[in-house]
């Protein structure tokens, strides 16, 4: 490892890493995506990214502020945001797919190439569900984690503990009682099978709590060694409403090592729907996603 394990700096994340969203849901694409539709899926990228500079010449520190994009629809952003001294965060994982897996066969030289600051892998995993897929993942997680010291990089992974169905059918079918009464004690969990098999994240990206309390025992578990005492913990927005957002935010933020949040979807996609609409301008566009990216970093630095 070239250097010490974490990153605990402040890590305002604007994700926009998405693919097959941006395709099917924001612009109503099928399966083939012609090149016509790829150019206007990195033009809606393109706005985002935009915005982003916008809202640091606003008032977000350049030095905490930070993109998630993929390489297939930004890569032409990955390149411009490097050379203007930007964290980045370059995506790993194959899009939607229910078992981690790689977008690319040689994705160390697509890392090497684009050079970010933080490798990410977005996995989805519940210690109670599929044994064999479990330790399938862990396996190839633990591969991207030396890959990643070994290189110089920062490793951010975004674990979502999804249901198994007998989870939810124990919650009455309610997504809500299992985010509240079972998921941070299988976040835990989580966290445990992942260190134990050897997975190292510098920041881990996880879902919001609902009580404070809940991410102090996710910051002690991450941190729950001396050589992970600089391990950071940012709250994502999970495409979730203002509201339950600000709600996450406001119980996280003063925890000590939650270092930062990273929303997207609730940052840009009512923007970019009006603007695909012929409702806003691209000018406007890009204003109100400044203007929705700086209300959260607002949020989260106010005490």
């Amino acid at each position: 490892m070239s250097e010490p394990l974490g990153y605990n700096k402040p890590l305002y994340l604007l994700p926009f890493d998405h693919r097959a969203f941006f395709s099917k849901v924001l612009l109503g694409i099928g399966d083939a995506v012609s090149e016509k539709d790829r150019i206007r899926v990195q033009g809606l990228k393109e706005i985002i990214y935009d915005a982003f500079k916008v809202a640091i010449a606003s008032g977000i520190p350049k030095e905490h502020a930070a993109i998630l994009v993929d390489e297939e629809y930004g890569e032409v952003i990955l390149h411009d945001a490097r050379a203007h001294d930007f964290i980045t965060c370059l995506t790993i994982e194959k899009s939607g797919q229910k078992v981690f897996a790689f977008e690319y066969e040689d994705y160390k030289s697509h890392v090497n190439k684009i050079k970010p600051t933080f490798v990410k892998a977005l996995v989805r995993y519940n210690p109670e569900g599929d044994k064999s897929i479990n330790a399938t993942q862990r396996e190839r997680l633990k591969e991207l984690s030396i890959f990643a010291h070994d290189e110089g990089y920062k490793f951010l992974i975004e674990p979502l503990v999804t249901p198994t169905v007998d989870q939810l059918y124990n919650m009455g079918d309610s997504r809500e009682r299992y985010d509240k009464e079972m998921r941070p004690a299988l976040t835990i969990e989580m966290i445990k099978e992942l260190q134990a098999d050897g997975i190292e994240p510098d920041v881990w990206k996880i879902e919001g709590m609902q009580n404070e309390s809940d991410y102090i025992r996710v910051v002690r578990e991450a941190r729950n060694k001396e050589e992970r005492a600089r391990v950071g913990v940012i709250i994502l927005g999970r495409g979730e409403d203002k509201k339950n957002v600000e709600s996450w935010l406001t119980k996280g933020k003063r925890v000590d090592g939650i270092i930062g949040f990273a929303v997207g979807r609730t940052v840009f996609f009512d923007p970019l729907i009006k603007f695909k609409n012929g409702e806003i301008s691209r000018e406007k566009a890009v204003e109100d996603i400044a203007t929705n990216y700086k209300y959260f970093y607002d949020l989260f630095v106010s005490r």
